[in-house]
């Protein structure tokens, strides 16, 4: 399964998310017409984003769900403006599930930011393509152990208490 994280500015047109979906499937080689799309819960209902990826539905995900992913790229300026270091590579993440993997890093256009994850390493990628020449592999939080998933990839990204993100 293919998943595509979503964040936006409140008021982001339709042409805006559109469009830089349309730029990361060309760059990447992927179809996304079909992947499913999250984002934070409060951004679910914004017109350009419903617009764009319709008739599906995106997912929203509380905040704090967010916050509890391991990602390679969090950002301070995101996290004080929503309550979350990561929108768009957290919400692709979480809604594609345990053994998922970042396939297209944060990617930004105008308002909106977009990133890609799958649950197994070559769903939705070209033939020949794997996610680990796509990007690192990343993993959301195991939901059965309350907290970050084991291994390398788990911990990439997370920093120590106290510690500036960047």
């Amino acid at each position: 399964m293919v998943t595509v994280g979503v964040g936006l500015r409140p008021g982001t047109s339709e042409a805006a998310v559109r469009a830089l979906l349309d730029r990361v499937a060309a760059a990447h080689g992927l179809e996304l017409g079909d992947a499913v799309v999250a984002t934070l819960d409060r951004r679910v209902w914004e017109p350009g984003l419903r617009a764009a990826v319709a008739p599906r539905e995106p997912h929203g995900f509380a905040a704090a769900a967010l916050a509890a992913v391991a990602v390679p790229q969090p950002a301070a300026r995101v996290a004080a403006a929503v309550g979350t270091p990561s929108v768009a590579e957290a919400a692709a993440l979480l809604a594609a599930g345990d053994g998922a993997h970042l396939v297209v890093g944060k990617t930004a256009g105008q308002g909106v930011t977009v990133a890609v994850a799958a649950r197994s390493a070559d769903v939705g990628l070209p033939s020949g393509v794997s996610s680990e020449t796509c990007g690192p592999g990343y993993r959301p939080a195991s939901p059965s152990s309350g907290g970050p998933a084991q291994g390398t990839a788990a911990t990439a990204g997370r920093r120590s208490p106290g510690e500036e993100r960047r």
